[in-house]
């Protein structure tokens, strides 16, 4: 199933790296960027987890709510956001079961070698759980910014 720009966003509950449980309808009437990432402390998901970072004041600001997500554990999601000072959640997709549900997490290949992970991708939910805009094949750079005009127009 493809999902699409007006669909209901799949429901969610996750963990975050302290254990805490995020539920998406627990966010209802907030705007929610959802934002899958391969792997925690390899270069694109760095630069893309710190333009979050440097961008989160402007977020919380128009009342956003950011949350990544990896297949990575709790404990390298402590380490990552610890290292990189990231202020936001990261949640523990094990197994990948949510980002699937996003159409996010399937067969990659790298080198040659072929095996099942998260491709980067992003979802606007808007405040009634329906998605507003979804990005494929992000680029990591400058993405934090591109999704903060995009709400912005979003928003209006």
């Amino acid at each position: 199933m493809t999902l699409n720009v007006g669909d209901p966003a799949p429901e969610f509950a996750l963990p975050d790296a302290a254990g805490n449980i995020v539920k998406l309808q627990d966010l209802q009437g907030k705007w929610v960027v959802l934002y899958f990432y391969p792997r925690d402390n390899t270069p694109g998901c760095t630069k893309e987890a710190c333009g979050f970072r440097d961008a989160y004041s402007d977020y919380t600001d128009s009342d956003v709510v950011v949350l990544g997500v990896s297949t990575d554990d709790a404990k390298s999601h402590t380490k990552f956001a610890t290292k990189h000072d990231l202020p936001f959640p990261l949640l523990v997709d094990e197994g990948g079961a949510i980002a699937g549900e996003y159409g996010s997490y399937g067969l990659k290949k790298f080198m040659g070698k072929e095996y099942m992970g998260i491709s980067r991708s992003t979802f606007i939910i808007n405040p009634n759980g329906n998605l507003a805009k979804i990005y494929r094949k992000v680029k990591p750079e400058p993405h934090a910014q591109e999704v903060l005009q995009d709400i912005a127009e979003l928003s209006k």
